[in-house]
């Protein structure tokens, strides 16, 4: 199997509102989107927003209620003053905060945010995986 992330796709109960949330982010959805189904380049991966209930059925699994599912996406920064400027482009786009971004223990910067469907995003600065030209994270070694 190939080692790389094509496309993550997050459960959402509104695509709509969802991606509204994105947008005010100032991402753009692709042209690929449709009403039940909404795709944002990110990076070399795409994230898909699709609805809960759809997802759940699509992989035969429960639709549980929402909660922390034991993930959290990260947007990495080239500096601690990015991170903040993301947080709060989040808060003014009506995330979450659900943990201001401060220093780390393992030296970079970082914080917590969560989207409309409580969908944790790690807004990070770390020094030890800059990110290359295009924005991309390049592990050392």
């Amino acid at each position: 199997m190939d080692q790389r992330v094509s496309l993550i796709t997050l459960g959402v109960r509104d695509v709509a509102a969802s991606r509204r949330f994105y947008e005010r982010l100032g991402w753009k959805a692709a042209p690929a989107s449709q009403e039940g189904v909404a795709f944002f380049q990110a990076g070399g991966v795409v994230l898909s927003l699709f609805g809960r209930a759809a997802l759940a059925d699509d992989a035969n699994l429960p639709d549980t209620p929402p909660g922390y599912g034991g993930f959290a996406i990260a947007l990495n920064q080239r500096s601690k003053a990015d991170v903040d400027r993301a947080m709060g482009d989040a808060r003014a786009a009506g995330a979450t905060i659900l943990k201001p971004a401060a220093d780390t223990f393992w030296g970079g910067y970082a914080g917590y945010f969560a989207d409309p469907d409580s969908h944790p995003w790690e807004v990070a600065w770390n020094p030890h995986f800059p990110l290359d030209a295009d924005g991309i994270v390049r592990l050392p070694g």
